[in-house]
């Protein structure tokens, strides 16, 4: 059995619904708006989102769309090895908390783990500009 990895929960409140939260982060013709980990563009190719990133073609399959805030997402590196990106939307008040769990991955070092959640708290931080200016409406 693998040993535990560290993780770090991320998290950051959207001056929005959750509902309206969920619709544009499960939509995912929206990543590269805000997911710079993620690449620059995305597309279904048979029936798979392929994203292309520095370091090649990665697909990403996302959980099925629920009632409950799950947008989980399964990336499976150019490798093929496959990283798990826990994420939930829950309401906070008039708006939301969304919460990203990052894994530090086998072999990571401690400054590579904090320049990974860096990156993260960046990408949220613009997801969360991108959804309170009203943007969610573009897609």
């Amino acid at each position: 059995m693998p040993p535990l990895l560290e993780t770090r929960l991320i998290r950051i409140s959207i001056a929005c619904g959750p509902q309206e939260v969920y619709d544009f982060v499960s939509n995912p013709a929206n990543l590269p708006r805000w997911a710079s980990g993620l690449g620059t563009s995305i597309k279904n190719v048979d029936g798979k989102w392929i994203a292309d990133t520095q370091n090649g073609l990665i697909e990403i399959r996302f959980a099925p769309r629920n009632d409950l805030g799950v947008l989980d997402q399964y990336i499976t590196l150019p490798t093929g090895a496959v990283i798990y990106v826990p994420l939930r939307v829950i309401p906070n008040g008039s708006g939301s908390e969304l919460t990203f769990t990052l894994f530090r991955q086998p072999d990571m070092t401690d400054q590579k783990f904090q320049e990974d959640a860096e990156w993260v708290l960046r990408d949220l931080t613009k997801l969360r500009d991108i959804l309170e200016q009203g943007g969610d409406r573009q897609t």
